[in-house]
């Protein structure tokens, strides 16, 4: 449903693009319709750090976007490897290509990146580079603002205690990759929206880091099961972590709902188990908007457009970064986000 309203709207924009034509003022800044965007932008190559279900979501908005807009859109895994992602943002360099779209393996290597690039606008993509000053007009990011994702599930397990008169609660955590920013800004929001609707929160063990894994959190859940450990909830960085706590909690004959589980992402899967009633709430990631963000705004960077030009999203302050919103999902709207 969602991706049908997007393409929806992209084809609004096209169509508005063509009626107004092309002003005076975009006359002399060289920029022009969108109507015109394969010829301006050309081919344009995706790098992606790891292809999960999350990446291909975003890939799909994007090759939608590329489609609609006669754009030649590739796509190569690097595999979780740097060096190899290098390679690839070299080889389309040499190949004349004028922007690219990254979805880094390390986010610590942005500067190495735009550096790669040469004279290439750049796009990074749903992951933001740790060092924003790399961020200028012709290097972008697109993707959502995590602290608002962690501060959803902050809101609604207060929301939840409260309806059941708890103020002092334990909780686990299921922590995504370590030093990641992304990992970071969820992790805090939530115990900050926690704090601040009145949930005194306190660990029940360590942060398990799963390394957003679904498999790695169910191996580390089902011990303190067994060990009987004393907890309220469990906070997932993602849903696959959040997802990987059910099923441990369903080997070890615990009803899931009874145990309210959150995760981030709104995946197919994880939008079936709100379904289901075992994940209490998730929080939706539009990665195919984030898709659909990051092909424009490569277009914009290229054609001289303001980024947000054409993708019905707002900007930082900077102009630099396009916010692609979250939205809370529970078991009330979850139908809203079935694909």
């Amino acid at each position: 449903m969602k991706k049908q309203l997007m393409a929806i709207l992209l084809a609004g924009a096209m169509c508005a693009g063509s009626m107004m034509g092309v002003s005076a003022e975009e006359a002399e800044t060289g920029a022009v319709g969108v109507e015109d965007a394969a010829e301006v932008l050309g081919e344009v190559s995706f790098v992606i750090g790891l292809r999960d279900e999350f990446r291909s979501v975003l890939e799909a908005g994007m090759l939608d976007a590329a489609d609609d807009l006669g754009i030649k859109l590739s796509t190569q895994d690097a595999k979780q490897d740097s060096s190899m992602m290098l390679q690839y943002v070299e080889t389309a360099k040499n190949s004349g290509q004028k922007a690219i779209i990254v979805n880094m393996v390390d986010t610590a290597t942005a500067a190495q990146i735009v550096e790669a690039a040469g004279d290439m606008k750049v796009v990074f993509v749903n992951m933001p580079p740790n060092d924003l000053s790399v961020l200028n007009e012709n290097v972008a990011y697109v993707g959502s603002d995590e602290t608002t994702a962690g501060y959803f599930q902050g809101e609604f397990l207060a929301n939840y205690f409260k309806e059941q008169g708890k103020t002092d609660i334990k909780y686990i955590l299921l922590s995504g990759t370590l030093g990641a920013t992304y990992t970071l800004q969820r992790t805090e929001s939530v115990l900050q929206a926690l704090e601040e609707n009145g949930i005194n929160a306190e660990e029940a063990t360590e942060p398990l880091v799963a390394d957003y894994e679904r498999a790695t959190a169910m191996d580390m859940i089902a011990p303190l099961l067994t060990a009987q450990t004393e907890f309220d909830c469990i906070i997932a960085n993602n849903d696959a972590m959040a997802i990987g706590a059910i099923e441990a909690l369903r080997q070890a004959d615990i009803d899931p709902t009874t145990v309210p589980v959150v995760g981030i992402d709104a995946t197919v899967d994880g939008c079936a188990e709100v379904q289901s009633g075992a994940l209490a709430m998730t929080v939706y990631q539009d990665g195919y908007g984030q898709g659909y963000g990051a092909l424009m705004a490569a277009y914009n960077l290229v054609a001289g457009n303001e980024l947000s030009t054409n993708t019905g999203y707002e900007t930082d302050e900077t102009g630099c970064i396009l916010w692609v919103p979250f939205e809370p999902v529970t078991a009330e709207n979850v139908e809203d986000y079935i694909q």
